[in-house]
């Protein structure tokens, strides 16, 4: 559903850019399309994946997302408006920030669970995880892209949490980046004129403050019910970057208050199926990789809204599934493939396709009344 909903509010957001800018109004929706047909297939293939062959795959996934983030910082990383995201081949752009979130989900499951109780140690768990966290985030926070960082520690730091590390290591862990997040606010121009217009939008209304507006101007011109189906105003060329950060004001002024809250809903109940997963995750690698999707996903559909809505500053981070970009969507289905590969195990090593029909069906019959499974590791 979700799916859908974002190539419908790309389509509607992205018609007046396309043709603009490349006088095709389908132009983005055709690439949207073709990303969401490759997110399927990393979906289907992630899904089939046994989930403990990604302990022996992590290294050479965040291996080729720290590569990525460093290209990107080279001369072969292409520019856009100050910021330099993106890896160009051809009609091909890639972004590797998207792809690291994937990679430091799957990383730190596997090395945390196979920590055991050495997480709670200071420089056996502490140390070598704000190393590795360190690592990546100052990759990311270099091109600048302050919002992708946020997300990355914020989803590590839950990570860290759930594996057993005392609060004091968690505290220390949060102040630290909490100054660290304000001496590169008050150091770069680019992410001090952001503060700027979240505090203060109207005192630069054509400048600093003219994205942050226009959003809410959007959003307040929806009301309750919106103004219909592709009627929105803003996205000609008034609100920029509709397709990508704005596309939830699109939303919210075609399908108003109340179409908000039911593409809200559905997230939640998203979110509330993969807790389920992991109630009945069988191992603590399990358990965090499929609480690691569901906190990247929930942090980033968060920071999204928060930062149209004005109640945090605007990062540029995409809304899960209904933003536009490849590497995105990739991404994001990719984790959700991982999701649901740890749902087909639940008291069975096997999956449920290599047993016999009957096999399956009293399989099942036992599970349902004995109830769900919560055996865990000695880990």
């Amino acid at each position: 559903m979700l799916l859908i909903a974002g190539l419908l509010a790309v389509y509607t957001s992205s018609y007046a850019f396309g043709y603009h800018d490349f006088g095709d109004p389908n132009f983005y929706m055709k690439r949207q399309l073709i990303y969401a047909m490759i997110g399927m297939l990393a979906l289907v293939f992630f899904m089939r994946l046994d989930y403990n062959r990604l302990r022996t795959l992590s290294i050479w996934m965040l291996l080729g997302s720290l590569a990525g983030l460093a290209l990107v910082l080279s001369p072969l990383g292409t520019e856009v408006n100050g910021a330099r995201r993106w890896l160009d081949f051809g009609p091909i752009s890639v972004q590797p920030s998207e792809f690291a979130k994937l990679s430091i989900v799957v990383y730190i499951s596997a090395w945390l669970s196979s920590r055991g109780s050495q997480v709670d140690k200071f420089t056996l768990g502490f140390v070598p995880f704000v190393l590795l966290v360190g690592v990546v985030g100052a990759l990311v926070v270099s091109e600048p892209d302050m919002g992708t960082t946020v997300v990355i520690v914020l989803v590590a730091c839950t990570l860290f949490f759930l594996a057993g590390a005392p609060l004091t290591h968690l505290a220390l862990l949060l102040s630290s980046g909490a100054a660290l997040s304000y001496l590169i606010i008050t150091t770069r121009e680019y992410q001090l004129d952001r503060f700027s217009a979240f505090l203060e939008p109207g005192a630069d209304p054509q400048g600093n403050g003219y994205q942050i507006i226009q959003l809410l101007v959007a959003l307040g011109s929806g009301g309750p019910f919106g103004l219909g189906w592709a009627e929105s105003r803003q996205k000609h060329l008034y609100l920029p970057s509709a397709q990508t950060d704005g596309v939830f004001a699109v939303l919210g002024e075609e399908i108003g208050f109340i179409g908000l809250m039911f593409i809200i809903a559905i997230f939640a109940f998203f979110v509330l199926r993969g807790l389920k997963v992991t109630l009945k995750s069988r191992d603590q690698f399990a358990t965090l990789l499929a609480m690691g999707v569901i906190s990247w996903i929930s942090f980033q559909t968060l920071i999204n809204i928060a930062g149209i809505t004005r109640t945090l500053p605007l990062t540029g981070v995409p809304l899960p599934f209904l933003s536009y970009g490849g590497s995105a969507l990739i991404s994001v289905m990719s984790g959700v493939g991982i999701l649901l590969s740890v749902s087909r195990y639940t008291s069975d090593q096997a999956f449920p396709e290599k047993e016999a029909p009957a096999q399956r069906g009293t399989a099942r019959r036992k599970r349902k009344r004995a109830g769900p499974v919560f055996e865990r590791s000695p880990a």
